[in-house]
């Protein structure tokens, strides 16, 4: 057996593959002979079938599926030898890709086309300037976070008055165009509306300030999310959302009003642990640290975002597009048009070029990581599970069996490799390029991360 490589162009190579008689013929021929003891043929025992007729047979299919396999094996090798850095997987040339006779098996050729990656210079210095942007925790959002907290650990007790942030027990009954209730096939329906959630400021206008036993008229959808919220707040499915009224009926039947838990020992013990926070200083103190912990998270993740948009518009990548577009095509598992395929190119090539960047950057500076860092990476996304849920991590050797378990999960282990990977990526560009920190308010914050999502 031989491999030889064509260069066609910078991003372009054929790998021709010959195979010789020697290659194959003692494994097609083990495998007949297991044919011939298990074959089940009319008119022979078993174990019994004539060499030839399960030649006759077999002979191609069984040829062609050690081929395949030989020339599976001889281009990985090669392209392991060599340290070929490819995108995709080969691909049979379109012509005169093949060679040989299945009928009078002798020498065989086959003909693959590789697409390669291509050799880039990622412009990222200590030159670079990025500005590194910050929520400013100030006392208004400590303040916000302090009333959460106590809110969130608070109890319902019964209201005289709706208020902006009230829960209300309501009975929906719907009505005709005229507001006169539909008596056959109407709607009746009991359920709760939370008015913090309540967008339509009109509405939440009329509504607050009414007591137990008022009535007033409302679009449902006006006091919902839409959708099946809607449909479930009205008792119905979500299909027969068409088919109702724009008018129902409200009456208040009960007004739950939320007592904040009060700021003391027991409820600080409870958020942070005993002893840990002693007075409302420290509570604040606390609240400021966690929030600063927090919001550091999300200005890490949209500062690498500003990197990664500036990397792809500037780093200069050429890709062997003609071979993508034709090795999407063969990958895919369902049928793709060629029409699709353009249509949706720009977007795939972007992924691909932002993956070469990626490689060159862990590449040129030697960023890896072992099973041992993805372990313990992965034990500390449980540990941040179990506290979002206020529970204690389970001893070291149960959070080792767990982590060993998520990370047997394919895509699991995927998605836990792309995020110690972004991480490090982020690690690297703050530790590469030159940061200016700016703070901002939450509010700004927040839409400048809605406009890079």
């Amino acid at each position: 057996m031989n491999v030889v490589r064509e260069d066609i162009d910078a991003l372009n190579s054929n790998l021709k593959v010959i195979i010789n008689p020697i290659d194959y013929e003692k494994s097609v021929k083990e495998k007949l002979n297991k044919y011939c003891k298990t074959a089940k043929i009319p008119g022979f025992r078993p174990g019994k079938v004539p060499f030839g007729m399960i030649q006759k047979k077999y002979g191609a299919s069984v040829l062609s599926e050690e081929l395949n396999k030989i020339v599976g094996q001889a281009l990985n090798k090669y392209i392991l030898d060599n340290k070929i850095e490819i995108l995709g997987n080969p691909i049979p040339v379109e012509k005169d890709g093949f060679k040989g006779d299945f009928d009078k098996p002798k020498d065989f050729e086959f003909v693959y086309q590789l697409g390669l990656a291509p050799k880039i210079k990622v412009p990222l210095s200590s030159k670079s300037k990025f500005e590194f942007i910050k929520v400013k925790v100030d006392d208004k959002l400590i303040s916000q976070q302090i009333e959460d907290l106590s809110r969130r650990y608070g109890k319902l007790v019964s209201g005289d008055v709706v208020g902006e942030k009230d829960m209300i027990l309501v009975q929906f009954v719907e009505l005709d165009k005229d507001n006169n209730v539909i008596e056959e096939g109407g709607i009746m329906h009991s359920s709760t509306i939370s008015m913090e959630f309540v967008k339509d400021l009109k509405v939440k206008k009329q509504i607050v300030g009414k007591k137990v036993g008022d009535k007033l008229i409302v679009n449902p959808y006006s006091v919902s999310k839409g959708g099946v919220d809607t449909a479930s707040m009205l008792g119905i499915d979500q299909s027969k959302l068409e088919e109702i009224s724009e008018n129902f009926q409200i009456t208040i039947n009960e007004i739950k009003v939320m007592q904040p838990a009060e700021l003391n020992n027991e409820l600080f013990d409870k958020l942070f642990g005993k002893g840990l926070v002693n007075n409302e200083e420290e509570l604040k103190e606390r609240v400021k640290s966690d929030l600063e912990k927090m919001f550091l998270a999300d200005s890490n993740r949209l500062f690498t975002k500003n990197v990664y948009e500036n990397l792809i518009e500037k780093t200069k990548v050429k890709l062997p597009d003609d071979f993508l577009k034709r090795w999407i095509k063969l990958s895919n598992e369902k049928e793709i048009s060629n029409e699709q395929i353009d249509a949706d190119y720009d977007n795939y090539a972007k992924g691909i070029k932002w993956q070469i960047i990626q490689g060159n950057i862990f590449k040129e500076n030697d960023i890896k990581f072992g099973h041992e860092e993805i372990i313990e990476f992965t034990k500390g996304l449980l540990i941040k599970n179990y506290s979002q849920y206020g529970m204690p991590a389970p001893e070291d050797k149960e959070l080792l069996k767990s982590a060993q378990q998520v990370l047997q999960n394919k895509e699991e282990a995927n998605r836990i490799y792309d995020m110690l990977s972004e991480e490090k990526l982020t690690t690297f560009f703050k530790e590469t390029v030159k940061l200016k920190n700016k703070e901002v308010s939450y509010d700004d914050f927040v839409k400048l991360a809605s406009e890079k999502s």
